[in-house]
């Protein structure tokens, strides 16, 4: 009995062993990742075989997914080289200037993916002969190299109607960048003319450079007609208000008064209107002419489209700070109005509070005459 014990005791040992359970070593786990994604790399225009429609004015479609592009070139038949910048947005790369007519071009796209492997593209395309239909003329209101207030919209006027189902496209090809940054946004008056400003009026010293770049840019059976660029300098902060009320103008700079003096604003029948403007020129001497009258002015400085003015009025002198007797202008003396002219720039916002009237929306540069949020409606 005692012998049957021990054998079995002996054997325990042998018994648990064989579970495994505490002595076996964990085998490794299999590596079941998947390969990481290739990139995938889409590019347009596509090779077009010379067919030669495509429009100056493209630009070089890029479509990427598990990876970036990293370099873009742009050739042309005879190998030259041309200049050009992604879009913020990576969604296409931009030629600097417009490409030119009937034309062959190859552009190469490079881009690597999570895996660390580049893949390149290349596509060939012939631009059109020339663009097709009238020419829509159009105007940057900028002059390259020139300083203006701190309200300056950036203003492009066209010689007729953009409809609206191309204002998309037309917007797509117009450029702002400034230093330092100041986001803004474009909007529509009408469809001759489209502004775009920040939210608040530019930081003075602001680097601004505009680029009009239209040239071919397809309208409904027509074309656009150039493509320029402007770069300007925001001057110093000075404002004008005009109070009603008082019969006053005050001009701040910094926001702190510095020069004050009466004016007369527009009477009853044709009075001055409410709202904030911007200057739009300053003429040393003009002449208005009207319906009613021939006049010459000194010292004027342009309001509207409509004909409103701050400039000189020496007849009115005697009614300045006490009744209104104008035909919309605001008059002043000439001593003041040859102040403001030599102080003043393209560009300087004037509020007007208490007339009988409100300014309308796109009579003169009235980007800022609307609040941020219906500013970025249309």
């Amino acid at each position: 009995m005692a012998a049957l014990l021990a054998l079995a005791v002996a054997a325990a040992p042998g018994l648990v062993a064989c579970d495994g359970s505490s002595h076996r070593k964990p085998t490794a786990a299999k590596n079941t990742a998947p390969p990481p994604t290739p990139v995938g790399l889409t590019i347009t225009p596509s090779t077009d075989g010379g067919s030669g429609d495509v429009p100056i004015s493209t630009e070089i479609g890029l479509k990427v997914s598990a990876g970036k592009v990293t370099g873009v070139t742009l050739t042309d038949a005879s190998g030259q080289p041309v200049a050009g910048a992604p879009r913020d947005d990576g969604s296409s790369w931009v030629p600097a200037t417009a490409l030119r007519y009937g034309t062959k071009y190859t552009a190469k796209v490079t881009a690597v993916g999570v895996d660390g492997k580049p893949v390149t593209k290349e596509t060939t395309f012939t631009t059109a002969a020339k663009a097709p239909g009238q020419q829509i003329n159009s105007d940057l209101q900028l002059t390259n190299g020139g300083t203006y207030g701190v309200a300056m919209p950036i203003v492009v006027d066209f010689g007729s109607d953009v409809p609206p189902a191309d204002r998309a496209a037309v917007q797509q090809r117009l450029f702002v960048t400034s230093d330092p940054p100041q986001p803004g946004a474009w909007h529509w008056f009408s469809g001759h003319e489209v502004m775009y400003r920040p939210e608040h009026y530019w930081q003075p010293g602001t680097k601004i450079t505009a680029r009009k770049a239209l040239n071919g840019v397809r309208i409904g059976n027509g074309h656009t007609d150039e493509d320029i660029t402007a770069s300007i300098t925001i001057g110093r902060k000075l404002t004008i208000d005009i109070d009603n009320a008082t019969k006053k103008l005050t001009v701040y700079q910094n926001d702190a008064p510095i020069k004050e003096m009466p004016v007369s604003l527009g009477k009853s029948s044709t009075p001055t209107s409410s709202g904030t403007t911007v200057i739009m020129s300053r003429e040393a001497a003009t002449v208005f002419r009207t319906a009613e009258y021939v006049a010459p002015v000194q010292y004027a400085m342009r309001l509207t489209w409509g004909g409103q003015y701050i400039h000189a009025a020496p007849w009115s002198v005697g009614d300045q700070g006490v009744r209104n007797v104008s035909h919309g202008c605001t008059n002043v003396s000439t001593a003041n109005a040859r102040w403001l002219y030599e102080s003043v720039l393209v560009g300087d916002p004037v509020t007007t509070r208490g007339t009988e009237v409100a300014l309308d929306p796109g009579d003169g540069w009235t980007a800022w005459d609307m609040s941020w949020a219906d500013y970025q409606k249309a």
